[in-house]
């Protein structure tokens, strides 16, 4: 489809050769780079006061190096209006405040965004080949030391794997800050069931630019396995990235980032690396001073070769959360936890329950996938103060009367002493968060049995297996990592239904509004039907 015009989109025009002094810093407006085809993208570049020895850190996105910025367009985000600067990119560092601290910050208008020449393919491999041709004409810049760095939360930091993928001689450190790495699995397809919300505003997000833009949703549309194009839009090989890295993500970004983000961490082969899960919600926390303070002290150990802080982190840092902005931060040697006790429990339809063993007798439930109270619920009540931490997995029997296939939607839930839900942050700005999420449809149940675990299935996505109506199957489902402590008394709640746990009306929230669904859904437990949820229980 063709781009929206930049200038509708409130493009000032190319101001190339505009240089603005700000506050003791150096603004070079829209300055062109050209890639190696010839395609030309252009740059905004913050420089303080000093002429030469200057480490760099880039951005690239579509989402427009000049757009006005503020996080009151999204209500609940929790970020100040005075947090940052008005030169700031979405989801980027503040140039302001990165200058006055000895870096430079260049911001790129990918290609086909904006003023920017050629086509816009969102998540693209071309990205991370222009990514590293960026990288290597900043590091060739007279000012600059050779050393360039990359942040940014979301897309911004999604792209990072793609740059870093491909070896840059001169990025010598990467920041990403809530990314996905798994497109498929972890933005488009939940569990097989395709998003269709959040979708539509990455379009709206990534529509203005001189020539074509890619028509997201039609393409999500017109892809739903595991094909060539969705394969195109992660890393292929994530082990090839060895550059520095320290990844951080959010415990309430199922759905989005808090997979991905592990999963890279734990497959890039970096020698220094380091993983950092928190319970708040991710664009406040990227801002905070602590958090600031972390990237600071990790970009000059590698970009300016000062400070030594970072040799005394550990390789991985989680909160266990207990509830709303209430947690402990500890320090671990891995993920997933080695002490992890992974506990399982049956699923008992007669009783509501989740219990130790095996469920005493054959039982079913069934629900309405449709109805808005549609769904089964079973409840395990800890006798002792337990955490629960890493991912978990679920384990069903599952029929339907109608149809031939099922979307199932999985929650885990903290529920107090008296009973009542307790809630986390999720999804940046909202505050009714379950402690985790899970998918699955049905007729993508085929597991990917060399890469699955007992803990964590892994499902192929390359082939339908239709249910059969009045037929009962096993599936798996993998609940995605969560850390939560539960103390004596409180009560874990699974929760299985046919549609989305959360429902927003506003635009970048996630929604799956395209079911499978027919007729009442069916659970069995319960003799040799071994549905059970296995927990990851960290001991002490």
């Amino acid at each position: 489809m063709d781009g929206l015009d930049p200038a509708e989109g409130g493009h000032p025009g190319l101001r190339t050769g505009v240089v603005e002094e700000e506050d003791g810093v150096r603004i070079e407006r829209d300055v062109p780079v050209v890639l190696r085809d010839g395609v030309t993208v252009y740059v905004d570049i913050f420089r303080p006061p000093l002429t030469t020895d200057i480490p760099a850190i880039l951005t690239l996105s579509p989402y427009g190096k000049h757009a006005p910025k503020g996080f009151h367009l999204f209500p609940g985000a929790g970020v100040p209006g005075d947090v940052i600067s008005s030169h700031t990119v979405w989801e980027g560092p503040d140039p302001m405040w990165w200058a006055k601290r000895g870096y430079a910050v260049v911001n790129a208008d990918s290609r086909g965004s904006w003023m920017s020449e050629g086509d816009l393919v969102v998540l693209s491999e071309q990205e991370g080949e222009d990514g590293h041709d960026l990288v290597e004409w900043v590091a060739e810049r007279p000012w600059c030391n050779g050393k360039v760095g990359m942040t940014g939360v979301s897309y911004l930091a999604v792209v990072q794997w793609r740059v870093a993928a491909t070896r840059p001689p001169h990025l010598a450190a990467i920041n990403p800050w809530e990314g996905w790495s798994d497109c498929y699995r972890e933005y488009f397809f939940h569990g097989g069931i395709p998003e269709t919300k959040f979708v539509r505003f990455t379009q709206w997000s990534c529509r203005c630019g001189p020539g074509r833009v890619e028509d997201l949703p039609a393409m999500h549309e017109a892809h739903l396995l595991l094909d060539d194009y969705n394969l195109s839009k992660s890393v292929a090989d994530l082990s090839v990235i060895d550059v520095p890295a320290y990844c951080v993500t959010d415990w309430g970004d199922h759905g989005l980032h808090t997979r991905g983000t592990i999963e890279a961490w734990r497959e890039i082969s970096s020698e220094h690396r380091w993983l950092e899960v928190h319970g708040r919600k991710k664009w406040q926390y990227y801002y905070r001073p602590e958090s600031l303070r972390r990237q600071l002290a990790f970009f000059d150990h590698f970009l300016k070769a000062a400070g030594d802080e970072v040799g005394t982190w550990p390789p991985v840092r989680i909160e266990v959360r207990e509830r709303y902005y209430e947690g402990v931060e500890r320090a671990e040697n891995e993920w997933p936890l080695a002490r992890t006790s992974y506990r399982r429990y049956a699923l008992d339809a007669r009783e509501g329950r989740l219990v130790p063993g095996a469920a005493p007798v054959e039982a079913v439930t069934d629900y309405d996938p449709d109805a808005p109270d549609g769904r089964a619920v079973f409840d395990l009540r800890f006798d002792t103060r337990t955490e629960i931490t890493g991912h978990a997995k679920l384990r069903l029997w599952v029929e339907t009367d109608e149809g031939d296939d099922m979307d199932l939607f999985v929650a885990l839930q903290k529920l107090d002493r008296a009973g009542r839900q307790v809630h986390f942050p999720y999804w940046s700005m909202m505050d009714d968060g379950q402690v985790a999420l899970g998918w699955l449809r049905a007729s993508h149940r085929e597991l990917d049995e060399e890469r699955s675990t007992p803990w964590q299935p892994r499902l192929r996505h390359e082939r339908l297996l239709p249910l059969r109506p009045g037929e009962r199957e096993p599936v798996e489902i993998e609940i995605w990592p969560s850390s939560t402590l539960f103390e004596a008394g409180e009560t874990v709640r699974l929760v299985v239904q046919g549609r989305d746990v959360h429902r927003y009306d506003i635009g970048p929230a996630q929604a799956h509004e395209q079911s499978v669904n027919r007729g009442r859904h069916r659970v069995h437990t319960g003799g040799t039907a071994d549905s059970h949820l296995l927990l990851p229980v960290v001991p002490g």
